[in-house]
This record gives structure tokens, C-alpha cells and sequence, in this order.
């Protein structure tokens, strides 16, 4: 190499407008491999010149080599930087964020049954009840001694009820068993709450029914309980009346038949006479539809608790959350409530 200086001058002369030069990133990289490729290209040609510079001047000559090979590497860096950078700006440029969505997000909704959970919650705790919740598993006891449900009684039956075979409790309290009914949490209020007492309890109860538009082997219940002195059939009625008014309507009718219940007595189904969507074939006139069992909570009950029937009295009631939700939104088929069909859940966005 005759003159290292006007070499190294010359490559990085034309490289750095090379680069310039470059309008996309493929002449980038036809550039990076004519000025800086490691298997050919203008760059390996000067380093291999170096092998014929004098041994004395190679400290001087590589130096400056690699300075060179610095800067034009310097350069190639920050035009790819300035083409990244145009490529993102225009990206940004096409996009119009004023511009409505092709396909808008669909915002979910609560589920029916979940809002008549609510709403049972709302109106009876502007009547004085407290929600408690308790377990779904249960022993004998619960479900069905402290009710007064005798051993001989057809609700015991195991085909009646889900028994978990390999489970037991200690202290002789038998089998467990998912609760069958929510009633189950009112002896537990009371075992551990002396009187007055007003709550509801909400929850999942299990019985084993064939699975049809009106049954199902798994679904809701709400059970009222009120102890304390001076309870009457009259404090039910009125409770039961002034719920069924705010939630199916001012004008609902609602009417009382004897009925019996073990642990009730007396004991009364409450029917109400509605008038909304979903009355079938009722006309303008409505139709009565069951509601469910209600009742004085029976002294034997109470005893079990270890209450003192001679000085407190209560009243219980127990609903069935699916019916008075189908009943307020016309739904035919129970099962339509756990199927996840979104066609039918968007109907209650």
C-alpha cells in the first residue's frame, strides 16, 4: 500500500455517502456489505493490504485503520437508527385513532340470576335482614336433626340427596352430604346467636332431579329466618307481602295455603298472582304462581338451637332464586341459566 492515509480517506469518503445514501433498508444493508462485510467487500481489502506496510509503521497504519472502521461503523448505526425511525413515524401517520373500531369490543353484563340475587338482597335488607352464607357441605345434623326431619322421614332417603360416601365428621355426627336446603345456615345463625334474630342466606342447594326445563340437580334458594319475642303469622305475612310488591310490582297479590313442613308448624305455601312476562296462558288477569314454603318456626327447632320456645317465636320462608328469576324475565327453560349461551346472556347487557 503506497499510501495507507489517502486509502483510508477515500473508503471512508465513499462509504459515509454510501450510507447516506441509502433509502431503504435493503440499500442499508447492500451498502453495510460493500463497505463492512467480514468476507468481502472494500473493508476486507484494505485490511489485507496492511500485510505489505513496513513493520515499523503497522502500529501507526492499524491504528488508523481501526478508527476508520469505527467511524463508518458509527455511521451505518445511525442511519439504520434514522430509517427505523421514518418507518415508525409513517406506521403512526396511517393510523387515524378518530376513526371508528371495525369490530367494537363487547362490554359483558351481569348474569340474570345474579341480579335477582341483588335485588332479593336489597329489598329484604331494607326490611332488617342481614345476608349470612354458610357451607355447602353439611352433616346430618344440620341438614336435616336440628330441622326436626325425623330419621324415617322420605327427605332423608340417600336416593334424595348427594352423600358423600368417603367423608365423615367426628363426634358421631354421621355422613356429609351437600346441603339440600338452605336452612342448613339458619340452625348455625341460631347456635351461635342468641335472640332477636333476622337474616336471609343465599346459596346453591343440591337434590337429585332429573334435569328438565323446570328442574335441575343443582340451583338457588333463599331462606328468611326472624326470632324474637312476640314473632307472628302476622309479621310473615307482611314481610312476604312487601317483598313480593317491590320485587314483582305494586299491584301483586299474594295468598297463603296451608301446608306442612317439618320444621314449621303451622306451616303455609304463599302463592302471588303475576301479571308480567311469562304468564302463559293467564290473560290480563295473570296467573297465581307458587313461590315457595314459609311457616312458624317450629318449638322443636328452637329447642335444637337452644332457644326457648316459651319465650321466643320466628317465622322462616324459603324461595327458589330460579323461578322468581324466569318469572321477571319470561325464561322457559331453567337450564338456559348454566348452559353459557352468549346468545342468550347478551339479552341482559
Amino acid at each position: 500500500m503506497s499510501d495507507p492515509t489517502a486509502a483510508f480517506a477515500d473508503y471512508e469518503r465513499e462509504a459515509t455517502a454510501a450510507l447516506a445514501a441509502a433509502a431503504t433498508p435493503d440499500d442499508l444493508e447492500a451498502a453495510r456489505i460493500e463497505f463492512l462485510g467480514k468476507k468481502q467487500g472494500r473493508l476486507r481489502d484494505l485490511q489485507k493490504s496492511l500485510g505489505s506496510v513496513p513493520k515499523e509503521d503497522k502500529p501507526a497504519v492499524g491504528k488508523a485503520f481501526n478508527e476508520v472502521k469505527t467511524r463508518v461503523q458509527a455511521a451505518l448505526d445511525a442511519r439504520q437508527a434514522e430509517l427505523e425511525s421514518a418507518r415508525a413515524g409513517a406506521a403512526v401517520d396511517a393510523l387515524d385513532v378518530t376513526l371508528p373500531g371495525r369490530a367494537p369490543h363487547r362490554i359483558g353484563a351481569v348474569h340474570p340470576l345474579t341480579r335477582t340475587i341483588a335485588e332479593f338482597k336489597g329489598i329484604l335488607g331494607r326490611l332488617g335482614f342481614t345476608a349470612v352464607d354458610g357451607p355447602e357441605v353439611e352433616d346430618e345434623r344440620h341438614n336435616f336433626n336440628a330441622l326436626n326431619i325425623p330419621d324415617d322421614h322420605p327427605a332423608r332417603d340417600p336416593l334424595e340427596n348427594f352423600y358423600l360416601s368417603a367423608a365423615s365428621v367426628g363426634k358421631g355426627e354421621g355422613p356429609l352430604l351437600l346441603r339440600s336446603q338452605t336452612s342448613t345456615v339458619q340452625i348455625r345463625v341460631m347456635e351461635q346467636t342468641p335472640p332477636p334474630v333476622r337474616v336471609i342466606s343465599i346459596g346453591r342447594v343440591y337434590r337429585p332431579d332429573t334435569i328438565d326445563a323446570t328442574h335441575h340437580c343443582q340451583f338457588h334458594q333463599m331462606e328468611g329466618l326472624m326470632v324474637g319475642e312476640g314473632v307472628t303469622m302476622a309479621h310473615l305475612k307482611t314481610v312476604l307481602t312487601l317483598f313480593c310488591r317491590a320485587y314483582l310490582g305494586e299491584g301483586t297479590k299474594v295468598r297463603f295455603r296451608p301446608s306442612f313442613f317439618p320444621f314449621t308448624e303451622p306451616s303455609v305455601e304463599a302463592d302471588a298472582l303475576w301479571h308480567g312476562a311469562g304468564t302463559g296462558d293467564g290473560g290480563a288477569e295473570g296467573r297465581w304462581l307458587e313461590l315457595g314454603g314459609a311457616g312458624m318456626v317450629d318449638p322443636n327447632v328452637l329447642e335444637a338451637v337452644g332457644y326457648d320456645p316459651e319465650k321466643v317465636s320466628g317465622f322462616a320462608f324459603g324461595f327458589g332464586m330460579e323461578r322468581f328469576c324466569m318469572m321477571r324475565h319470561g325464561i322457559s327453560d331453567i337450564r338456559l341459566l348454566t348452559e353459557n349461551d352468549v346468545r342468550f346472556l347478551r339479552q341482559f347487557g
